[in-house]
């Protein structure tokens, strides 16, 4: 048995590393081309698995050498991919990510399948089995129906919905969840109002909110009562990933009983060493994050 099922996107992530991100009409020189498995839900779930929490993958691919090798990746490290579905509608959903010095990213998508899934591709039985479902941008549907079987079984969930909150109508999914991640550019447009986004914002207010400031750390807020960690000072490398390795910890510590000081401490630790290397997915460990946990 998972103790977390994560749901949303299995991608595959070219990593361009330039010297600077160009100003439009700009140009910028590529000092490094790298190939590997991305997408925010297989990005926690790896997560997960390094920090000894047992984790499944709930989402598809294409069948190409993209999606193999995407599933085998994650395989490789822990995860139950058996939920990942393989659809021959369309190919792996391919991110182009380019990162300059600084280790400020934009990000290029081309069209893929990493929404093919569906709620009925996960059994009723594996939802209820499960401590917690991990819910990552994707259908407002899927994510919908997923938050409130979970919710009727009495599994806990979490939501990251990531850059898009603004526009794709998740406020019946987060009805049905128990914390919903934001950093701070999301919670602006999430919480706007003026910007027809009252729906979004009136759900967020029945939550609890998790929000990533980045280097300056990050918060909870539940109903009245706030918690707030700083932080933990890196040199930043390279974004790509930071706030999905940040929710992998903030699950798996909370699971594990911690409060939310604590929750926030090993999230924040979590970031941090994924910020400080190049890649989505840093390796991450116990025995890792000991270092920077003994500073708080």
């Amino acid at each position: 048995m998972s103790r977390v099922i994560c749901a949303g996107h299995v991608n595959w992530d070219v990593t361009l590393r330039v010297d600077s991100l160009p100003d439009p009409d700009g140009e910028a020189t590529v000092k490094s081309r790298v190939g590997a498995g991305g997408g925010s839900a297989a990005n926690v779930a790896s997560g997960l698995t390094g920090l000894d929490v047992p984790a499944a993958l709930l989402g598809s691919v294409g069948n190409d050498s993209h999606g193999r090798g995407a599933v085998a990746e994650l395989a490789s490290k822990g995860v139950d991919c058996r939920y990942v579905m393989n659809v021959d509608t369309g190919p792996t959903t391919v991110k182009y990510i380019v990162v300059d010095a600084a280790g400020d990213v934009f990000v290029l998508g081309s069209p893929g399948v990493n929404e093919s899934f569906r709620a009925d591709d996960l059994p009723k039985s594996a939802l209820a089995e499960a401590d917690h479902l991990h819910l990552t941008s994707q259908s407002p549907e899927t994510a919908a129906l997923l938050a409130s079987r979970a919710s009727n079984s009495g599994t806990t969930v979490s939501f990251d919905p990531g850059r898009r909150i603004g526009d794709r109508g998740y406020a019946d999914a987060i009805r049905n969840v128990d914390f919903v991640f934001l950093n701070d550019r999301e919670a602006a447009t999430a919480l706007d109002e003026a910007a027809g986004n009252g729906d979004i914002s009136d759900a967020l207010n029945e939550t609890t909110l998790v929000l990533k400031h980045g280097p300056k750390g990050a918060e909870v807020r539940d109903g009245d009562d706030q918690y707030a960690h700083p932080g933990y000072p890196v040199d930043a490398v390279d974004t790509t990933g930071a706030g999905d390795a940040f929710a992998s910890g903030f699950i798996a510590a909370r699971l594990d009983g911690a409060t939310y000081e604590r929750a926030l401490a090993v999230a924040n630790a979590c970031g941090a060493l994924t910020a400080a290397e190049p890649g989505a997915r840093t390796q991450l460990s116990w025995r890792r994050l000991d270092d920077l946990l003994e500073a708080t």
